[in-house]
């Protein structure tokens, strides 16, 4: 039974985002807000998507800490799910993205239309001082959340990665707070092939890391605050 939610569920996922992905292309030519909005109505289509056919919910904790307007948001990273499903409530959130995601047709379209950030992860100094550049535009165009992955990569749950310098970099020259964010979704959005336990995806938004730590401070809170939650989440 259990594969055989799975399957349906990811036929559903990719026919419906296909389909959708097509009827949006006329928004390339309409003002960018428009775009954030039909992700919006992609995420929350997801959510109903995945608990018809695959018997997972999706929970949203600490609505309180969820940023509007300029701020660093720093998020746990376990499956592709991670990003579109927070597009329903982190309003006009700016992404960092790896450049192999531009690769991906339509979707590399709909990125540059909302002004995603494109990070090359084997461009070294060059690439962080490019990142931070690109974020100070993001801001300068509108006060948006600037949305990260700390680790970079996606992760197993219950596994912490290796928190990168682009966090630290972002934190340190944009002088904002940052949101950290703990999720169980690998738990029940597994990688390719393996079945989707039925269960409760949650993202839980964690109170807001204040500005103008130290460096060594700053990225010690963070990996505490996002890896204990999310540890947390894996009973969920």
């Amino acid at each position: 039974m259990t594969a055989i939610r799975t399957l349906s569920f990811t036929l559903a996922f990719y026919l419906f985002s296909l389909v959708l992905s097509i009827l949006m292309l006329p928004l390339l030519i309409c003002p960018w807000r428009w775009t954030m909005a039909a992700f919006r109505f992609w995420a929350n289509s997801i959510f109903v998507l995945l608990a018809v056919f695959a018997g997972v919910k999706v929970e949203l904790r600490g609505r309180e800490h969820i940023p509007k307007g300029a701020a660093l948001v720093a998020a746990k990273h376990q499956c592709m799910f991670d990003v579109f499903a927070q597009f329903a409530w982190l309003d006009d959130s700016c992404w960092v993205m790896r450049k192999e995601l531009m690769r991906i047709p339509l979707f590399n379209f709909y990125a540059w239309k909302v002004r995603m950030i494109v990070l090359d992860r084997e461009g070294g100094s060059n690439a962080l001082r490019k990142l931070v550049r690109d974020a100070r535009e993001r801001l300068e165009e509108a006060p948006r959340p600037v949305a990260i992955f700390p680790e970079g990569t996606r992760g197993k749950p219950g596994v912490a990665g290796v928190y990168q310098p682009g966090v630290a970099g972002l934190y340190r020259d944009l002088e904002l707070p940052c949101y950290p964010v703990a999720t169980n979704s690998g738990v029940h959005w597994p990688m390719p092939g393996k079945n989707r336990p039925t269960g409760t995806i949650v993202f839980e938004y964690l109170p807001p890391i204040p500005a103008s730590l130290k460096r060594a401070e700053f990225m010690r809170r963070l990996e505490e605050q996002v890896e204990t939650a999310s540890n947390a989440l894996l009973s969920a």
